[in-house]
């Protein structure tokens, strides 16, 4: 079985994140996607609701689960058994990142391999951080998360 995890905050999911899972939706058997408490990055939105938020916007994708982790994520691909990681790049910021993140995974287990995907044009300008900015200011967020989401979004606020 070709299982992946997608890790992230997910503070919200956006449509950049569910265009990146459902496009690795179609290359892997199974998706672990996994929600980090990030408790240092001081999140807007609770560990609990972010966890409920990407449950709501995979529900229509089988073979796709959603776990919430707090630990350094080669462990969690030991725990999982899954030693692909997917990450997504929107520009040559994130690319830096990533990069350094995958290496610093790759340092501490061999077999872990990272997949990077870009986005859907349409998406690649789409942050979690730029939406909770528009939401601070009471602004539009529709088209940046999915429906289910932001009905989520709506009731925390």
């Amino acid at each position: 079985m070709r299982r992946a995890i997608y890790p992230g905050t997910f503070d919200p999911i956006t449509n950049g994140h569910l265009d990146i899972i459902r496009r690795a939706h179609r290359m892997f058997d199974e998706i672990i996607i996994a929600v980090a408490d990030s408790e240092a990055k001081k999140p807007m939105f609770s560990f609990t609701k972010r966890v409920e938020m990407v449950e709501a916007a995979i529900a229509d994708l089988p073979n796709i689960k959603v776990i919430g982790f707090n630990n350094l994520l080669v462990n969690l691909s030991d725990e999982l058994d899954a030693n692909i990681i997917i990450r997504g790049l929107r520009a040559v910021s994130d690319f830096e990142y990533e990069l350094q993140m995958g290496y610093a995974n790759a340092s501490l287990k061999k077999e872990l391999e990272t997949i990077y995907l870009m986005p859907s044009l349409e998406h690649a300008f789409v942050s979690s951080s730029v939406v909770r900015t528009i939401l601070n200011f009471d602004g539009k967020v529709e088209h940046l998360v999915p429906a289910s989401a932001l009905e989520l979004i709506k009731c925390e606020r």
